[in-house]
């Protein structure tokens, strides 16, 4: 089992041509021919993270937010890709490829409401989104619910009608909140929420959720693991840190 081997596993789940133009996706560090020993799934490529990897026996990381993002104009050492060199390690990255696939992570974190129904949709802006219908709640109680379950703090701008149907965006989506009322949904559950967007959903009697960028994106951490070992022999564990705190 190769670095090439897995990349290719998760390319044919989630296509990497899928991703927007923006982003930067695939093997972006390391040997794609060497052996994997063990690997180690995270949301980001952080300094904790490859202590983990190290510490753990892995030469392989597999990330859903791009290690190397901007070009980069120097690897110095103590940087991330330096260290990531320095200790023989190789990152796969899949970002928004994976936001948008079946079993990816906005398909993942709709599971998390246990949904009657779902469906991919496409924003105006091009974009891969997810329509559900849940049994009918308040913004409060929803708002709580999103807690419990993905953890973290939810901020929200309530409406006054049950919320039935909800429209979904793991990450940064608040930019969808007008995309949530032209599919008639009753909600926008996402993160990164601008003041403006949370204003516009009061004055159009859309509830919007902030969920917390790492709380909607983590929940895909585990699905890859238990993918990746049902295909692969060797070991995957997973790792959840995020030191971004909240009070």
């Amino acid at each position: 089992m190769t670095v090439k081997d897995i990349f290719k596993f998760l390319n044919n789940h989630f296509p990497t041509d899928t991703a927007c133009d923006f982003d930067n996706v695939g093997i972006l560090v390391g040997d794609e021919n060497a052996t994997v020993t063990k690997t180690l799934i995270a949301l980001d490529c952080t300094s904790d993270v490859i202590e983990q990897a190290v510490k753990n026996g892995c030469n392989l990381i597999i990330t859903h937010h791009p290690v190397i993002f901007h070009p980069l104009k120097n690897v110095l050492k103590g940087s991330i890709v330096h260290k990531l060199i320095e200790n023989g390690l190789s990152v796969i990255c899949m970002h928004t490829n994976l936001d948008i696939a079946k079993n990816g992570v906005t398909d993942v974190l709709c599971d998390s409401l246990s949904p009657k129904t779902k469906e991919f949709v496409t924003a105006a802006d091009g974009y891969t989104l997810i329509k559900c219908e849940i049994s009918p709640i308040s913004s409060d109680v929803l708002a709580n619910k999103l807690k419990n379950v993905l953890g973290g703090t939810v901020k929200y701008a309530p409406a006054e009608k049950p919320i039935k149907t909800v429209l979904l965006c793991s990450g940064s989506g608040g930019n969808f909140v007008e995309d949530a009322h032209g599919f008639n949904c009753d909600a926008l559950i996402t993160a990164d929420v601008k003041h403006s967007h949370f204003l516009w959903a009061l004055e159009n009697g859309i509830a919007l959720f902030d969920a917390g960028h790492f709380n909607t994106e983590d929940v895909i951490v585990e699905p890859l693991k238990e993918m990746l070992s049902r295909e692969f022999k060797g070991e995957f564990l997973t790792t959840h840190i995020s030191k971004i705190k909240s009070c």
